[in-house]
């Protein structure tokens, strides 16, 4: 069970300090635990790239966002999931594992009258786009420090029907789902479900034609509660995914974890460390297969 000690942990809390300097910290953090980092720049945004010390073909891609809504800890969203990254890196590294790569993405965040185009994933996948990127296993981590149920996000599903989405965007993600499904299978995850998330970097990634599948947590309750109001409510999708809806709806209606997103109540108080090891496991068994 982590308490915030050892590497990467140890470093947490100053992490989520007002005044903490993300990008320094987590670079820093980044040599001391001995891993291989590169940053790369486009539009405003830095990214920072992990490497195996002898890489190989590029088949999978972590991804997990480290900037932070204004006036927030970001303690889930998403400090949790760069951590998280960190230790699989960690754990990958020692067991020679090649063909892997990370990425901290800055600029997920948007501001009120940004578009997705202003996304710093969406700028990354532009500037990186390639047949190496293209023919990868692209999976995001988002708001995985709260709960011991995975949610295997549709969103991009159900942007692909509502926007009439191409054959090929519609098979990578499938085929993406397909393979998230089986690896939890394989690690015998009895806690998983399907639903629409609000937007991650996946969607900056889909707007620049790349499929990405991201993965986030809930406690199993409000999973529960997720599914069972879904399954009343056809137009509540549009409601999960839409920011200016879900502050427009009901609050009962969303999920408690994710209400707190982006605000002063996502401290590491609402953090379940007893549930980091799930994700990690998940994160390092992707790259695995």
């Amino acid at each position: 069970m982590h308490n915030f000690q050892g590497i990467p942990w140890r470093h947490f809390m100053d992490f989520i300090a007002p005044a903490a300097e993300r990008f320094k910290m987590l670079t820093e953090i980044l040599s001391n635990a001995g891993l291989d980092y590169s940053v790369i720049e486009f539009s405003k945004y830095r990214h920072i790239i992990v490497s195996p010390p002898l890489a190989g073909r590029l088949s999978t891609l972590l991804v997990a966002h480290y900037d932070r809504a204004e006036g927030s800890p970001g303690a889930n969203d998403n400090s949790a999931g760069v951590f998280i990254l960190i230790e699989t890196a960690i754990k990958l590294k020692e067991k020679n594992a090649k063909d892997w790569r990370i990425i901290f993405t800055d600029g997920e965040e948007l501001k009120p009258g940004e578009s997705i185009q202003n996304q710093g994933a969406y700028s990354l996948a532009e500037g990186l786009k390639n047949s190496r990127i293209e023919k990868s296993r692209i999976f995001c981590f988002d708001t995985c420090g709260r709960g011991d149920t995975m949610v295997i996000s549709t969103t991009l599903e159900h942007l692909v029907k509502k926007e009439s989405g191409g054959k090929k965007i519609k098979d990578a993600l499938m085929e993406l789902r397909d393979f998230t499904l089986d690896t939890a299978r394989e690690l015998r995850m009895s806690k998983v479900l399907l639903a629409p998330t609000p937007f991650s970097d996946d969607v900056g990634f889909f707007r620049a034609g790349l499929a990405a599948q991201t993965i986030t947590m809930l406690p199993s309750d409000e999973g529960n509660l997720l599914v069972s109001e879904l399954r009343k409510n056809q137009e509540f999708a549009e409601v999960l995914i839409n920011a200016e809806l879900r502050q427009n709806t009901l609050k009962k209606s969303i999920p408690e974890t994710w209400r707190g997103l982006n605000s002063a109540v996502d401290s590491y108080l609402r953090l379940t460390p007893k549930h980091f090891k799930t994700v990690i496991s998940f994160a390092e068994a992707l790259c695995d297969r």
